[in-house]
């Protein structure tokens, strides 16, 4: 292997950010190389140079010892380089194969060529191991699969460097390895693979080398994964040992505060009956399909329930809606943030405020627009959210921002029990711990704290006791003094 492509002293300014400073490190062919670090660290900012999308403050690009100055992204597409990123570039309306073939369609006497237009995109299909039809519109089809078309793009661009972008954020378990298969079979091809992603397990799975970056500077290259361990890479990403991370500490317990007694309904195959304690923070694991996040909708009204009691600090309840289950001092943190969670094209103010408006108003009828931005600015500097004003429209902010603001809209609220579901999923290390402070500050006042989470680390280093499901129903619990993987596992799995 050797050297096909080096950045160095790449650096690049915004008006007053330095988002890269002097980042240098190289990238083999026949290799996968990771590249790591925060939220705003500099990784999509390197890709972005890379595309030609972005041109660098300074520094030089040579691929293949010859220096590369990207005026466009057709200049960097022609000269051999493909990002992918997390918002694929396609065109919903058109079929698979004008995608795959989208400014290189066959023609004759200017027409397109539809027989030889569909030949190639089968080719393709087939070398992507796919087996969708080439004639079907890109609406149609899964996100992963969407993907596929967009890889077999670089293909047919004869791209020998290929760049994906944090590519299983919406992702199945099942895409995520035919997606793993195809990105071996190209570094056996002979590609060079840059790989971005905030989860470590993909990182260690798939990677040769590994590049931490850390504000917008290079921290450390690892030639060889086998030598490097998650506690080393997450020190040089966040400065901090990763027994750190978790940040738990003992904490007294009140009384039962909420119970759910017999509950059952859609996506549950028996009734389900769980308590928890003030000041106490429940962990919720399984398999995906073991029913966490349908018993949470139930619990929230989002899902109306078939059967079932529950109960807040003894007073019998009933959540017949979302609005409900707030006015009873219950909410939910929703697993897709970004399909139920933020109004993205709404600020950040709003969506902090979305809820509690009704208590902003003048004269039962005028928007108090003077104390909703009081209210954000309070949230913004208690939770330490990253936002350049409360008029920021909220999709433009990190993953882990994104989720501040959605606990901010309900510390606004008279909340008492927190569901929250995979409340870090999409989120960089960094900005787990952020989170993981939030969750212990609220179980510090007193909260009732139920959440989910499909990371066994996570989950064993969060919650004060772990409740496991499976197959739509709980089968055990565990406290964390007792809990182990091999436990935990050997609960959540299918017996045969």
């Amino acid at each position: 292997m050797s050297d096909y492509l080096q950045f160095k002293k790449i650096s690049k300014n915004f008006p007053g950010v330095k988002a890269l400073d002097s980042v240098s490190f190289t990238v083999e062919k026949n290799s996968i190389h990771g590249l790591v670090g925060e939220n705003g660290a500099g990784k999509s900012t390197l890709l972005h140079i890379l595309s030609g999308a972005y041109k660098s403050s300074g520094g030089e690009i040579i691929i293949n010892d010859n220096k590369k100055d990207f005026i466009s992204t057709r200049d960097s597409l022609d000269s051999g380089i493909a990002v992918i990123y997390q918002e694929l570039n396609l065109v919903p309306e058109m079929t698979v194969a004008e995608n795959l073939l989208i400014g290189q369609f066959p023609q004759k006497n200017g027409f397109i060529k539809q027989d030889k237009l569909m030949e190639k995109a089968r080719e393709q299909i087939n070398i992507l191991m796919e087996d969708f039809n080439p004639d079907t519109k890109v609406k149609n089809l899964s996100i992963g699969q969407r993907q596929m078309i967009e890889i077999g793009k670089a293909l047919l661009h004869n791209a020998d460097i290929i760049a994906f972008d944090e590519p299983t954020s919406s992702l199945s378990e099942k895409e995520i390895k035919h997606l793993f298969k195809i990105i071996k079979n190209l570094k056996k091809q002979g590609k060079a693979i840059i790989y971005v992603s905030h989860r470590l397990e993909e990182i260690f799975k798939l990677c040769d080398s590994c590049t931490v970056f850390r504000d917008g500077k290079h921290i450390e290259t690892f030639k060889n994964m086998n030598e490097v361990t998650d506690d080393i890479l997450v020190k040089k990403m966040v400065g901090r040992e990763i027994k750190d991370i978790y940040g738990y500490e003992p904490r007294p317990k009140g009384k039962t505060f909420f119970q759910v007694k017999n509950i059952y309904g859609s996506g549950l195959s028996k009734k389900v009956s769980f308590k928890i304690k003030k000041g106490e923070v429940v962990g919720f694991f399984g398999l995906v399909g073991a029913g966490r996040s349908e018993l949470f909708k139930l619990i929230y009204g989002d899902v109306e329930a078939q059967a079932g009691e529950l109960k807040v600090n003894d007073e019998v309840i009933h959540n017949s809606s979302p609005r409900e289950a707030i006015k009873n001092g219950i909410c939910l943190l929703p697993e897709e943030r970004k399909d139920e969670g933020i109004i993205g094209v709404r600020s950040v103010s709003e969506n902090i405020n979305i809820s509690s408006r009704r208590h902003m108003l003048k004269a039962n009828f005028f928007l108090n627009k003077n104390k909703e931005r009081k209210t954000a600015l309070k949230f913004i500097d208690d939770l330490d959210i990253k936002t350049p004003s409360t008029t920021q429209l909220i999709k433009y902010l990190s993953g882990g921002n994104q989720q501040k603001v959605i606990l901010s809209r309900w510390l606004s609220e008279n909340i008492e029990v927190f569901l929250m579901d995979e409340p870090t999923k999409g989120i960089d290390v960094g900005a787990k711990y952020e989170i993981y402070k939030i969750i212990y500050q609220l179980a510090e006042k007193g909260k009732a704290i139920a959440f989910v989470s499909s990371e066994l680390p996570e989950v064993m280093g969060v919650a004060d006791r772990i409740i496991v499901m499976r197959n739509g129903g709980i089968v055990g619990s565990l406290n964390r003094e007792e809990a182990t993987e091999e436990k935990l596992l050997s609960m959540a799995l299918p017996t045969s």
